[in-house]
């Protein structure tokens, strides 16, 4: 990794529009992060990486063809798995939607693309987003990045509520 992944979107941004890096570097350093440390924190539930690398490499001809580049461009994004996502599977985190791959995008993911937002996959929630923890059949329970040993709580998975470990198993 090269620590891409720690800056700041805008800075990320500001670097592409400038030809510092490439979106294609960007990725590589997101999906090398995911890679790492997603086995233990399972936040991230379904990925499309491939795709995501070709989008990346579009991104990169734009970017050196000099055409006007969304406020996005070339941004890696994950879509919490409660919002369609065309290709994508989306489970909602429930089991009655395990095969679900929506044929078009929510407002929200087209908005994404529309900036340039590249869609690498999808993240984990409750069912239906309803919960006190990020946990659900399909998935199973996402722990705190922050200290594995503890619940995220709530539909996102980003609070740092200390529960008793035996809520964990």
């Amino acid at each position: 990794m090269s620590g891409l992944n720690t800056l700041t979107a805008v800075e990320l941004r500001r670097r592409i529009g400038s030809r510092e890096i490439s979106p294609v570097e960007v990725l590589t350093d997101f999906i090398e992060a995911i890679e790492i440390r997603n086995p233990v924190v399972n936040a991230v539930v379904t990925t499309d990486f491939d795709h995501a690398m070709c989008t990346a490499k579009q991104a990169e001809l734009q970017v050196a063809s000099g055409a006007e580049l969304g406020p996005l461009h070339g941004l890696p994004v994950l879509i919490k798995d409660l919002a369609d996502t065309k290709g994508i599977r989306t489970t909602f985190g429930s089991n009655c939607f395990t095969a679900h791959v929506p044929d078009a995008d929510a407002i929200i993911v087209e908005k994404l693309k529309a900036a340039g937002a590249i869609v690498i996959g999808k993240t984990n929630t409750p069912e239906f987003g309803a919960g006190a923890n990020t946990s659900n059949m399909v998935f199973g329970a996402m722990c705190n990045p922050f200290d594995p040993a503890v619940t995220s709580g709530g539909s996102s998975g980003d609070r740092r509520r200390r529960l008793p470990v035996i809520w964990l198993r």
